[in-house]
């Protein structure tokens, strides 16, 4: 044997462990992370101009209840401990300036408009109690206040049409515990089991069935986890009309299919073996079936999307630039998400975009849910937007923004994570070709939008509410609808009011209803309505003149009048409605945007109701009306507790004026009917309960301006498509090969 031999092969066996190591090692090696590259966003906006729109900041807020005060002459308790009778600030929002000055600021080079704050003031502690309006400026330096109450409503808001704070409900709460159950203790020790903390209530509104009054059921629920849905078949009427507390009262009372004048006599007819006692399973804490705990263990991680080069879009304080579009963005206390000033390629397509109403109708046996009209508005959709749980409500690396508000406290408080911003791939193509007739090519660009989102959860409801803009000039406006079913206890004839859902729970038929506000400015300030539609005609074929032809041809109509613009909720529409400027474009049509309405609304209740003038905009699909600085809004926060005599009525705006070459406002209603199911235990699913509209170009531009993106991607046959300068996404191996940077997880909800 060679002597060497050993050394040999010691030396060959270093070298290979050696190149494995280093195949090891470049296998292991991590990808570099994702680097933001220089940002491409078009420099559309103004930051300084977008503020105009901004929401009062938590000092602004606070100088405002400083203010108030200190200037008002009377004795103001704080919203969050007040008594009915007691003065208090209910809310404070921005007041966002008149339209044409907002316009001379922002086209004409005029002064920036006043800064001022609206302020919304319950006076219970009054010989003649009430709530008033101020507008308070003007902001940093605050000098004046306005009584702004008649101006906007015509007179005085009755005391008893004031939201309801929350401190209120607490009141009521507390008089239920000691006073109302105090009359019943062996029906509801026996019956219910209760004690202090094993029932929660859920409220009904309107309150009554005529102006003044302040009825309201509170239905009674297992205090577990998804509440609503395990109601013990309890209700009982509290008239909490007076400003006493000591002197609010049980009206009537409900269990199980039968009224009783009080719980006194409930408690009498129990003890006296007189009552149909059903007694219902107590449930886990945890809520057992209603509980949104998974019931599988965590497995493979779902599909997550990032950004290889960084965000695509820019948000600079309250100004959102993306691609070709800007807009600013603020949020309402009462309802909501808004928009303003939104532009594509640097044109103003919209001045407000905004959310007004949800309305929903409830169908029962129970007095509770029959009488049922809730206007989350009353309640504040903003006030209620709730925090966003960062992968699951949006995508992961979606940027968050807090919101402030001030309502039912004089603190200014704040929602974590209450906005959030993204682009979306939306994993199918925006348009695309391929050509296999004549030249051989393929041609297609992505559907990639940003979606502007919050998500507002009042009570048992979750509504999701997204403005989505597409890169072919297309926005859309969309709710989506989740959370738990309201319930009522099934008895008697229940089922002919909704499914069965659990052993004792009746899922309620409801119907949504979702109103908007588009103030469109088509092309410039004045547009016209004008609606494209279809017919069949009969032709003779001009070369076989003895064979008919049926083809459609267009129509064409100017809607010259408010009446003409009103749409019903289930009529028949012009399939092609738009916003027509006084411009045309290359091709001689007149530059448009369409409006286009995503719905499966429910019946609206009928006109003869004695509050539906307070719900009226819901008659309506569509209606156009002449833009007027003193018609902000289709419904107001004093509707939901005297739609009798509403505050506002949608249906006064539509007198039939002109709408011919003016500024227009489209107010669309949108929704869907409810009939719960046993899939919508626990929870009621997002999929079919997406309801919204599109504003759509047409004739606006020359051609789609979406074949401007950077995104297109287009190669032939005789093309090398591998090559990263022909076709980009044969780069993706190397341009998005990085790891994405997570930031850690954290929520700040509870």
């Amino acid at each position: 044997m060679n002597p060497k031999l050993p050394y040999v092969l010691l030396a060959g066996a270093a070298v290979i462990i050696f190149i494995l190591s280093c195949m090891l090692l470049s296998r292991g090696r991590r990808s570099p992370s994702c680097e933001s590259q220089p940002s491409t966003v078009e420099k559309t906006g103004s930051v300084s101009q977008s503020l105009v729109f901004a929401d009062l900041t938590p000092e602004e807020m606070a100088q405002v209840v400083r203010y108030l005060q200190g200037n008002l002459g009377v004795q103001l308790v704080d919203a969050s401990r007040a008594k009915p009778s007691d003065n208090c600030i209910a809310s404070v929002d921005l007041q966002v300036p008149a339209k044409a000055e907002v316009l001379r600021f922002l086209d004409g080079g005029g002064a920036r408009p006043a800064r001022e704050a609206l302020a919304v003031l319950y006076f219970g502690n009054q010989p003649e109690p009430n709530v008033t309006e101020y507008v308070v400026g003007p902001l940093p330096t605050l000098a004046y206040h306005r009584d702004v109450t008649v101006q906007k409503y015509g007179g005085k808001v009755p005391y008893h049409r004031r939201p309801t704070l929350g401190s209120e409900y607490k009141q009521v709460a507390a008089f239920l515990e000691t006073v109302a159950f105090a009359a019943a203790p062996s029906f509801l020790q026996e019956v219910l089991e209760y004690d202090s903390t094993s029932v929660a209530f859920q409220t009904t509104a309107p309150h009554g069935f005529q102006s003044g009054d302040r009825k309201s059921w509170f239905i009674l629920f297992q205090n577990v986890s998804g509440f609503f849905l395990h109601p013990v078949g309890l209700e009982v009427l509290v008239d909490h009309s007076s400003l006493d507390v000591s002197q609010w009262a049980v009206s009537r009372v409900f269990y199980n299919g039968q009224y009783y004048r009080d719980m006194v006599q409930l408690e009498s007819a129990y003890v006296q073996g007189r009552i149909s006692v059903e007694k219902v399973r107590k449930a886990p804490r945890d809520g057992d079936f209603s509980s949104m705990k998974p019931r599988a263990p965590s497995a493979a991680l779902f599909p997550l999307q990032y950004e290889p080069q960084g965000p695509r879009y820019s948000v600079r304080k309250n100004l959102v630039l993306f691609q070709a579009w800007s807009f600013a963005f603020g949020m309402s206390v009462s309802t909501g998400l808004r928009l303003f000033d939104i532009r594509h390629k640097g044109e103003r397509v919209a001045y407000e975009m905004s959310v007004q109403e949800a309305l929903s109708v409830y169908g029962s046996n129970c007095p509770g849910g029959m009488s049922t009209r809730y206007m989350d508005g009353s309640f504040g959709l903003g006030r209620y937007t709730s925090p966003l749980v960062r992968g699951v409500d949006c995508p992961y690396l979606a940027t968050y923004l807090d919101v402030h508000y001030l309502a039912n406290s004089q603190v200014p408080r704040i929602t974590k994570n209450a906005l959030c911003i993204f682009e979306q791939n939306l994993g199918s193509p925006l348009r695309r070709h391929y050509s296999n007739l004549q030249s051989l090519y393929y041609g297609g660009l992505v559907n990639s939008a940003l979606v502007v989102r919050s998500i507002a959860t009042v009570g048992n409801y979750d509504y999701v509410w997204d403005f989505i803009f597409y890169q072919n000039g297309a926005i859309e406006g969309k709710v989506q609808a989740t959370g738990y079913p309201s319930s009522s206890f099934l008895h008697g004839d229940g089922l002919r009011y909704g499914n069965r859902l659990w052993e004792h729970t009746l899922g309620m038929i409801r119907t949504h209803s979702f109103n908007y506000k588009l103030d469109l400015d088509v092309g410039g300030l004045k547009n016209s309505l004008v609606a494209h539609d279809m017919a069949f005609e009969m032709t003779r074929a001009p070369w076989s003149p003895e064979q008919q032809i049926e083809r459609p041809r267009l129509t064409k109509k100017v809607l010259d009048t408010e009446d003409q613009a009103a749409f019903r909720l289930q009529s028949k529409m012009p399939r092609y409605i738009y916003f027509a400027a006084n411009s045309k474009n290359k091709w001689g049509h007149q530059r448009g945007y369409r409006i286009q309405i995503t719905s499966f609304a429910g019946d609206h209740i009928p006109e003869a109701s004695s509050m539906e003038r307070a719900i009226s905009w819901a008659r309506y699909q569509l209606a156009v009306t002449r833009r007027k600085e003193e018609e902000p809004t289709s419904t107001s926060i004093y509707n939901q507790n005297d739609p009798w005599t509403p505050t506002v009525a949608f249906a006064d705006f539509i007198n039939n004026e002109t709408i011919t070459n003016e500024d227009l406002v489209a107010w669309i209603t949108t929704g869907f009917l409810h009939i719960p199911h046993s899939e919508d235990i626990p929870n009621t699913v997002t999929v079919g309960n997406s309801v919204g509209f599109l504003l759509r170009p047409y004739n606006y531009y020359d051609l789609d301006p979406s074949i401007y993106s950077h995104d297109g991607v287009f190669f032939t046959s005789e093309q090398d498509f591998m090559a990263c300068e022909i076709n980009p996404l044969a780069c993706l191996p190397k341009t998005a090969s990085c790891l994405p940077n997570f930031p850690p997880f954290t929520y700040d909800g509870f």
